[in-house]
């Protein structure tokens, strides 16, 4: 019994090391197949749950782990790919259409920016749909970049076209995780042949310039042999002269030598004299022959030299005659065709130029109405404000003519007050004198009034009072009396002056007497006062 126990503990114990050996073995292959190693060709593209704002994980060179369920994998080629522009077409600056067939090389990039791009866009497509997609963006960055240059600058200036190409090119591309690795210009042709006239245009001038410096360079050289020539003749001259020069002083030494000899040898110096002469004749013919023959020579030179250059130059002008015709025929159709695009252009920008003008002017307007509304309602506030400053101004200018008023007036009635208490204490024996002082005082003024009152009258009768006796008379009549004496006229006077203080509401003193009521049976005038009945009545 006890072995068998041993027995089971052993087995259990080996099956316990086995299982986790095996378990242990399991977990190594699943780690080992879940780690995944990126080639040098490719980039790992791991994508899931990988933490951090990115949607994927770009991984070129080296390896990493794939946690199973919540991440997968994926790889991309960096292998070149080789894309053809058969680009037709393509309208230039100066509206010129040109056909530039050209070959792209691009790839994936293996920059992090741009590998997260190519994750992002290119993941899962096929070498054909990617190239499809860049061949557009090519297309349009390479018609962009036409537009922007003259045919001379596309067909002259091929360092400008191929870096402005890069550029764009390049730019557009890296937005899909693309980078470009070589462009390939093949050709370039237009469809109205102006590139190939171009071409012929500077081969012909390159003809003419060939045939003017021919031409120059014989000249120079018939030029040159008739400096030549007349430069041997004028020594050969100088050498006759020396010669003759010789002569003649071998013939002096002779003559010298021979003079006592004369008359012996008259005959053999005639002799001499005359070969002496046709010699020089015979050198001076061959010299004239000789300058004759140089002269011809060059004028032969000279004028096989400008019927050859002449030649030349009217062949180079009939070739520059052909070509501008050529030209001209190319450039009519050029601007035929420009003229229809600048046409279709222009109706274009005017639609878009007219869209734009509505919207300026619309904006303009209401911004125009905006600031005069704004305007109107400061100035109504300004005048608002203006028309109350001077109502306040004037209010205060009324209420201080009013306090000056008033204070004048109250100074003046002080004054009256003061007077009239001084009056009164002057007065102080008999008060009744200070009304009376006052009346006399206004009399000027009463009298005028009166005068104010009956000017515009029509008086009939005037009663007179002079000496007690009133006299009666019309208006207009001479009627006059005498003053007996100022006391009986003084007497005479007060019933006129009690009757006019009556009427102005003033009591007289007593001094000047009272006027008795006359009885109504003695009263002569109806509603009047008793008055002394004048004479004659």
């Amino acid at each position: 019994m006890p072995k068998i126990d041993d027995n089971s503990s052993a087995l259990f114990w080996l099956g316990l090391i086995v299982a986790v050996g095996l378990i242990f073995l399991f977990a190594v292959a699943f780690v080992v197949r879940q780690f995944k190693r990126c080639p040098s060709n490719r980039v790992l593209v791991v994508f899931g749950k990988i933490g951090g704002a990115k949607a994927a994980k770009c991984i070129h060179g080296g390896g990493t782990f794939v946690v199973p369920l919540i991440q997968d994998y994926a790889y991309l080629s960096l292998d070149p790919m080789v894309i053809d522009i058969p680009l037709t077409g393509a309208l230039s600056q100066n509206n010129i259409r040109v056909n530039v067939p050209s070959t792209f090389t691009v790839g994936i990039s293996t920059d992090p920016v741009l590998m997260n791009n190519a994750a992002e866009r290119l993941l899962g497509l096929r070498e054909d749909q990617i190239r499809e997609q860049a061949q557009d963006i090519i297309l349009g960055q390479l018609r962009l970049v036409i537009a922007t240059l003259t045919i001379e600058e596309i067909n002259r200036d091929r360092e400008k076209f191929m870096m402005l190409i890069n550029e764009n090119v390049a730019q557009e591309i890296n937005k899909i995780g693309l980078t470009l690795i070589n462009v390939n210009i093949r050709d370039i042709t237009d469809e109205s042949g102006y590139i190939e006239a171009i071409g012929k245009r500077a081969a012909a001038e390159a003809i003419q310039r060939a045939k003017v410096e021919v031409a120059q360079q014989e000249r120079d050289g018939a030029t040159g042999e008739a400096i030549a020539m007349r430069e041997r003749t004028v020594k050969v001259s100088a050498e006759q002269a020396t010669a003759i020069e010789g002569q003649k002083i071998a013939e002096q030494r002779q003559r010298v030598a021979v003079a006592a000899l004369e008359a012996q040898a008259v005959k053999g110096e005639a002799e001499a004299k005359r070969e002496r002469e046709i010699a020089i004749a015979q050198r001076d013919a061959e010299v004239v022959a000789a300058r004759k023959q140089a002269e011809q020579e060059q004028r032969i030179r000279v004028a096989e030299a400008e019927a050859l250059a002449t030649t030349g130059e009217n062949t180079s002008r009939a070739t520059i005659a052909e070509s501008n015709a050529k030209l001209a025929e190319i450039a009519a159709e050029a601007k035929r065709r420009s003229e229809v695009a600048a046409a279709e252009a222009s109706q274009k920008i005017l639609l878009a130029q007219r869209e734009q003008e509505l919207a300026r002017l619309s904006k303009e307007q209401l911004a125009a109405q905006e600031i005069e509304k704004r305007r109107i309602e400061i100035a109504a506030d300004a005048e608002a404000e203006k028309v109350r400053r001077e109502a306040i101004g004037q209010a205060d200018a009324i209420r201080a003519k009013y306090e000056a008023e008033a204070a004048g007036v109250r100074q003046v009635l002080e004054a009256k007050a003061d007077g009239y208490r001084k009056l009164m204490s002057a007065c102080a024996e008999n008060p009744q004198i200070a009304p009376t002082l006052l009346l006399i005082e206004k009399l000027p003024q009463i009298v005028s009034e009166q005068v104010k009152a009956i000017s515009n009258l029509k008086i009939d009768k005037i009663t007179v009072w002079d000496s007690g006796s009133p006299k009666l008379g019309t208006c207009g009549s001479g009627g006059g009396g005498s003053t007996a004496n100022f006391l009986s006229g003084l007497i005479g006077s007060l019933p006129p002056m009690h009757e006019l203080a009556q009427q102005a509401g003033i009591e007289l003193p007593g001094v000047l007497g009272t006027v008795r009521k006359a009885k109504p049976e003695d009263d002569d005038h109806a509603g009047g006062t008793s008055k002394p009945k004048p004479k004659g009545e």
